[in-house]
């Protein structure tokens, strides 16, 4: 296999891999919704405030990875939810399905060999695919921690 093609397998899979932590589908999995919107004491966000900027964070870099009219929000008031609780059990589930779609369309993306993922984006200040990818990562993986932290403060994480 050459390099380039396990450089994007790898890339794609870092995204969401629960080699090192849990993933999306742990740290969401048989949430209690009556959770998703308590603030724990000492703690700054809800599982559903970080579970929507991760969603829209996440749905921002996508976009601007692919779309050069793509405009983002703004900072910070465009990237969190106004309010600690989901409006409803569809606006959860709705949020983890987008990060999974959203997920699936990167990982699509950084697969295609046509994509340069070294070549800055012709509508970025020195952003390339990779960076962007490997934002989506980093990203993905701080708010999962604090997403399994609100989990344990809650006392519903038993993982």
């Amino acid at each position: 296999m050459d390099h380039d093609k396990q450089l994007r397998q790898q890339v794609a899979k870092v995204m969401d891999w629960n080699e090192a932590h849990a993933d999306l589908s742990a740290a969401v999995s048989n949430f209690p919704a009556e959770l998703r919107g308590r603030v724990p004491e000492g703690l700054p966000y809800s599982a559903w405030q970080l579970l929507e900027h991760m969603r829209i964070a996440l749905w921002d870099i996508l976009e601007f990875s692919r779309d050069a009219k793509h405009k983002s929000p703004e900072w910070p008031e465009g990237y969190w939810p106004k309010k600690a609780a989901p409006p409803n059990e569809a606006a959860w589930e709705k949020s983890v399905s987008s990060i999974r779609e959203n997920l699936e369309a990167m990982r699509k993306l950084i697969s295609d060999p046509k994509q340069d993922l070294f070549a800055p984006l012709p509508h970025g200040s020195g952003q390339t695919l990779l960076r962007e990818a490997l934002l989506i990562a980093d990203h993905n993986a701080y708010h999962l921690g604090q997403l399994v932290l609100v989990r344990k403060a809650l006392g519903a994480w038993k993982g």
